[in-house]
């Protein structure tokens, strides 16, 4: 029987709110919202959560939040470079050493402008190989090796392990295991980049099958170099007891979003010099991307269905994108919870076997989730998912969903047995 184990990991960075894409759905979010989420969704059960790019340092949050979390793993984003691979090296001891273990890392290149407004200036394919060689240079230092390291950009000296109470180095043991990355790539030297280095490969969403065959296709590319991989993607969620209710949630989000937003989402998925306006679809491009495209350039929203690129599955606005011309940043799963549970045993028949999600409020949508959900999957988290009690309706219906979003407020933290 073919392997059925998943990873269902949530999403830990601000903004929140019912629908944070539009001013008026995003709340304030200081660190104390994001403890309750963590603390929320590390009694959830969840095997993870995703730390990505924003206005707060990822491995901080990681640090301030890993004393409140028992068994969550924190996969924080991180660009190479900002710091010395021997000090990141460091940083990713401490922060394991005090967590036990919780830490991974989503290696994160980036863009030219990103990184240069940190100071790191480097070409398209050069950023690939420094990347390379700093996630080499950091193993080398994470895992406990005293040698020098040097390459064409590192150049790390030799340490000295004294066994002394100040000692930088003396908690690095030699052959000690070396840290999980997780990253993507779709350009060749992005795949190079992955192949060589990831533990997991990580892809926005498509269809399952699709997706599939990208992960396929890097699976090779992975075993001409004696490597395997495992592979993850990024959805949303939208889960409601029945299919009826879930749609209807989707289109009350849809509704919820400005024209005017929704063709600034939209225009992320374009190329310099094209635009939503300019945009000429291929003769025999899905008459649903057509209707997509004439409804925004007509100042209206899509029909939420024409938005449906494969059963459950959904290109609807989020603060990802609104992937209305190819999937991308914001395909969500919608549908009943045996319905989604359906899809994602799908996705994983096609090789996805970690799902980074998200549903707005997090929280709630974060408990919705693991209570309807997760007793349909076969959960490879490392450790007993707890059992859930039944969810009270002030942790799902009232403040804090979709329902009420105008005067949505936090619901409570879950409770377990």
């Amino acid at each position: 029987m073919p392997d059925q184990r998943v990873k269902i990991l949530w999403y830990l960075t601000a903004p929140d709110g019912p629908y944070p894409w539009e001013d008026r759905g995003r709340w304030d979010t200081p660190f104390d919202h994001l403890r309750q989420l963590a603390v929320a969704i590390d009694r959830l059960g969840y095997y993870g959560a995703l730390l990505g790019t924003s206005s707060d340092d990822g491995l901080t949050t990681a640090a301030a939040l890993a004393a409140e979390t028992r068994t969550l793993r924190f996969l924080t984003a991180v660009y190479p470079g900002l710091v010395s691979p021997a000090k990141l090296a460091q940083i990713a001891r401490t922060i394991d050493r005090f967590s036990d273990g919780r830490l991974l890392f989503n290696v994160v290149n980036g863009n030219d402008a990103a990184l240069a407004g940190y100071g790191v200036h480097l070409e398209h394919d050069s950023r690939y190989e420094f990347s390379a060689e700093y996630w080499s240079a950091f193993q080398h230092v994470y895992s406990g090796e005293l040698g020098a390291y040097r390459g064409q950009f590192t150049d790390i000296a030799a340490r000295r392990n004294d066994e002394g109470p100040l000692s930088a180095w003396r908690h690095a043991r030699p052959g000690q295991s070396r840290a999980q990355l997780w990253g993507a790539g779709t350009s060749p030297a992005g795949v190079a980049h992955a192949i060589s280095l990831f533990d997991v490969y990580l892809s926005f969403a498509d269809t399952p099958e699709r997706l599939g065959g990208k992960f396929r296709q890097v699976g090779a590319e992975a075993a001409r170099v004696g490597r395997s991989l495992s592979y993850g993607t990024r959805l949303q969620v939208i889960v409601r007891d029945t299919d009826e209710e879930a749609w209807e949630a989707a289109d009350r989000l849809l509704r919820r979003t400005d024209v005017d937003t929704a063709r600034a989402l939209a225009a992320r998925q374009f190329g310099p010099g094209e635009s939503l306006d300019t945009y000429r679809p291929e003769p025999d491009a899905d008459p649903k991307v057509i209707r997509r495209v004439e409804a925004l350039r007509a100042g209206r929203l899509p029909d939420v269905r024409d938005l449906e690129i494969h059963p459950n599955v959904w290109a609807g606005p989020s603060m990802f994108g609104f992937d209305v011309i190819r999937p991308g940043a914001g395909i969500y799963l919608v549908g009943s919870a045996e319905n989604v549970a359906a899809r994602i045993r799908e996705y994983r028949a096609h090789g996805t076997e970690a799902f980074i999600l998200s549903g707005f409020p997090l929280i709630g949508e974060a408990q919705r989730f693991a209570e309807s959900v997760f007793p349909l999957l076969d959960l490879d988290h490392g450790f007993d998912v707890p059992v859930l009690r039944e969810a009270r309706p002030s942790a799902v219906t009232a403040p804090g969903t979709d329902e009420d979003a105008e005067t949505a407020t936090e619901p409570a933290l879950p409770s377990v047995v």
